[in-house]
Order: C-alpha cells, then structure tokens, then sequence
C-alpha cells in the first residue's frame, strides 16, 4: 500500500449472477457493525457521472463498438478513483468495489478480443496505477449464473453463453497471473457459505 493511502482496497470480480453486490453488502453490514470505517462502490456507476455511463454502458440498444465500450469504461473508472476511492482510502475507509479493472479484461479483453496489454496500459492511465489490495473472484458455473438472472437482462447479461464461457476463462487466467491479489472463491455456495469463508479470507489476511 502507498504511503498516501491509509485505508485498504478490496475489489469483487465474477459474473452477473456470482452474488457480489449481496456479499458486498454483507461485509459492509459486518465492517460497520465492528466499528471498522468502509464505502460501498460500483464499476461503472460509483459517481454521477459514472452513473450516466452506466446507463449507457448497460442498457443502450444499439451497436457500441469493442474499443468505445472499453473506453467508456475506462472514462468511468478515471473519474471513479479521482472522485471516489483515492478519497476515501486517504481517509482510511476500506473500499469495497462492485468491479473494477479486472472486468475490463476479462469482459473486453477475453470477451471482446481487445489485446491484453492495451488493456493493462490504459487502465494504469485511469486508474493513475491504483491497483486493488485484494480481489475476490467469485467463480460460479455460467449456466448457474445465468438461471439466478431473474430480471430483465441487460446488453452483457444478453450475451450468447459462448461470450460469457470465454469471460468467466478469463477471469481465472488473470487470476492465475497475480495469485498474491486474488483469492477464488466457489459462487455455486449458499449466500451463508460464501460469506463464513470471505470473512475467513479476510481475517486470515489481517484486514480485519
């Protein structure tokens, strides 16, 4: 961790479906109950602005072009860290992201067909080379992801099972390259199970 940052980064890759946004907001409920300072945060959509670029990011009906997807999100995650998450972990909150620049990978890159590297260097642009603490992947099956998909779907979630097979591969080939940030956690549990072992994760790594 850099000396200008005091709190702790936690970000949550994986498919629609793996459950992040309920165990994110579980570890906050646990954080926050145990007196411990922490902001829940999404990729795209953690700002305003973010939230206009979400819209478009997820629910546009037209054709968006590989390279202005990744771009947009690219323009969401820059203002994102500026806005808010370098701000909140200068204060020492633990910041608990819905997504972040792993999706970019695994969703534009594996997904998409965009190389890898650019990538990587765009996004050290955005983000000015913040790189989460810690990520949690929750792996889950993509036929189990997509049947817990209840709502309407939107532009990814519509995707053909191919593109979501080749984006859930991606997620554990990145994962495999930076062993000391990722921890892969089974999604196919019970809410209750995935939970007990991220609390484990994290206490076994001293962040709480």
């Amino acid at each position: 961790m850099s000396d200008k940052q005091k709190g702790y980064f936690i970000t949550f890759e994986g498919a629609d479906g793996s459950g992040k946004t309920t165990q994110i907001s579980k570890l906050s409920n646990y954080l926050t109950n145990n007196n411990t300072k922490n902001i829940q945060t999404r990729d795209p959509g953690g700002t305003e602005l973010g939230s206009s670029l979400r819209q478009i990011l997820l629910h546009y009906p037209n054709y968006i072009s590989p390279n202005c997807e990744l771009f947009l999100y690219l323009a969401d995650r820059s203002q994102h860290v500026d806005e808010k998450i370098l701000p909140a972990l200068k204060e020492g909150n633990i910041v608990l992201c819905d997504r972040f620049i792993d999706s970019s990978l695994a969703y534009q890159g594996y997904g998409r067909g965009i190389d890898l590297n650019q990538i990587i260097e765009l996004n050290k642009i955005a983000t000015r080379g913040l790189i989460p603490d810690l990520t949690i992947l929750l792996d889950i099956d993509t036929d189990t992801a997509a049947n817990r998909i209840a709502r309407e779907k939107d532009r990814f979630e519509s995707e053909a099972q191919e593109f979501h097979k080749k984006v859930r591969q991606g997620y554990l080939e990145v994962a495999k390259s930076d062993p000391s940030r990722f921890v892969i956690i089974n999604a196919n549990q019970s809410i209750e199970d995935i939970f007990t072992q991220l609390i484990s994760v994290l206490k076994e790594k001293q962040v709480i």
